[in-house]
């Protein structure tokens, strides 16, 4: 008889078939720039350490202080037993930060997309929906029973025609990443607004890849856009450019959050980020506000990469977030691209391979994502790496 876990056994083995099979690389160092793995140090060009937070003194030191005052855990949810003043404190930070008039913390930006749509939307409303926007999302939308309507990726058209479906229902919320986190595309804000405001819907952005370094003063997606006023809920997290630890957050109008504490089932069941986080995140996002050289050095590193890589003959997508993607299309790529990924960590470049079902089949990549830490003289290592490992990887391809 066929058990259960061989009946799991066989999934396996057919993930690692077909070369899909994650495997974490043990990390012996602090998350920054410079890290040390179980093959040696190596320079991170994978983590979502915008800012170069990760690492920071002050915001290490706030978060012992923290450990001091408040302990290790809250030990419960904040409504059962009680609930510090860094939560509270923070939470107004948050609102203010991001423009909004109220904010409410979650364990993670994924509990809080997992609270957000069935609170708000019942059987009689629309959630209409970008096709990549991520994971967190679609499951949060899979827990409502509202109607569900998707559009592809950033078609104003498309989510027109969406919007004219759902013309019966009683509420109407459009949800988009800010940041397309495989792309480091830009949802246009502005234009989602525009038909938003014609058809009498709400909008919701996921600014997990913008929250601290995107907009004027690293406010978000909004924010570049100037649709401050025009979007009505936000999500985002502590866990990139907050010094990339853990929590996340849902800010917008005082209903929404009021309710959210009501009714949200990951902040009612799921104990409080832990206060020394909060601690620490307090400062980096005093940091962030305050990181306009930050954010320059984040933006030049950005384009410096892009322009090496393309001259180096690289198929980047295009744009400017410091999410870059390194494109190897077509039937072999996610192969190349994931020889390339292990050849250069024994170069000393750690770069992570993403292919279907994580990305669309057919486009696989090496997602980059540039700090504002690293130096000129790292950038140029992580190109020089690319070079000698694709052409080292391309040759024993030919020999074959």
């Amino acid at each position: 008889m066929i058990t259960f876990t061989d009946q799991l056994a066989g999934e396996l083995a057919s993930i690692e078939e077909a070369g899909l099979t994650k495997r974490e690389r043990l990390l012996t160092s602090p998350q920054s720039p410079h890290i040390t793995t179980a093959q040696g140090p190596a320079l991170s060009f994978c983590a979502n350490n915008y800012l170069g937070l990760a690492n920071n003194p002050e915001i290490i030191q706030a978060a012992h202080e923290g450990l001091d005052e408040m302990g290790f855990g809250a030990a419960s949810v904040r409504f059962i037993c009680g609930t510090h003043e860094a939560h509270t404190r923070f939470e107004e930070e948050i609102a203010e930060f991001v423009g909004k008039e109220a904010a409410i913390l979650f364990p993670s930006c994924f509990d809080a997309n997992g609270a957000l749509f069935e609170v708000l939307l019942t059987a009689d409303d629309a959630v209409i929906s970008d096709s990549l926007n991520h994971a967190s999302i679609i499951d949060g939308v899979r827990l409502s029973k509202a109607q569900r309507f998707r559009y592809e990726n950033r078609d104003m058209v498309g989510l027109e025609k969406a919007l004219q479906e759902a013309s019966s229902a009683r509420r109407k919320l459009i949800i988009t990443d800010g940041v397309f986190s495989m792309d480091g595309y830009y949802a246009p804000l502005e234009e989602i607004c525009d038909l938003a405001e014609k058809y009498g819907a709400a909008v919701a952005v996921d600014d997990s890849h913008a929250t601290g370094f995107v907009g004027p003063k690293g406010a978000g997606t909004h924010a570049r856009a100037g649709v401050q006023d025009r979007v009505d809920i936000l999500t985002g997290t502590l866990g990139k450019a907050l010094g990339g630890a853990s929590g996340g957050y849902v800010a917008g109008p005082k209903e929404v959050i009021d309710l959210l504490r009501q009714r949200g089932r990951p902040y009612l069941f799921s104990n409080a980020v832990a206060p020394a986080l909060v601690a620490g995140a307090r400062v980096a996002l005093r940091l962030a506000k305050e990181g306009d050289d930050l954010r320059e050095t984040l933006e030049k590193n950005a384009s410096h990469f892009r322009e090496r890589m393309s001259d180096a003959g690289f198929d980047l997508l295009p744009g400017s977030h410091p999410i870059i993607a390194v494109m190897f299309p077509g039937e072999d790529g996610a192969r190349l691209a994931g020889q390339i990924a292990d050849d250069m960590l024994k170069l000393g470049v750690y770069v992570t391979a993403f292919s279907f079902p994580v990305v669309p089949r057919g486009q696989a990549r090496i997602r980059v994502q540039l700090s504002a830490a690293h130096t000129e003289a790292d950038i140029d290592a992580c190109v020089d790496a690319f070079i000698a490992s694709r052409d080292r990887v391309l040759g024993e391809s030919n020999a074959e």
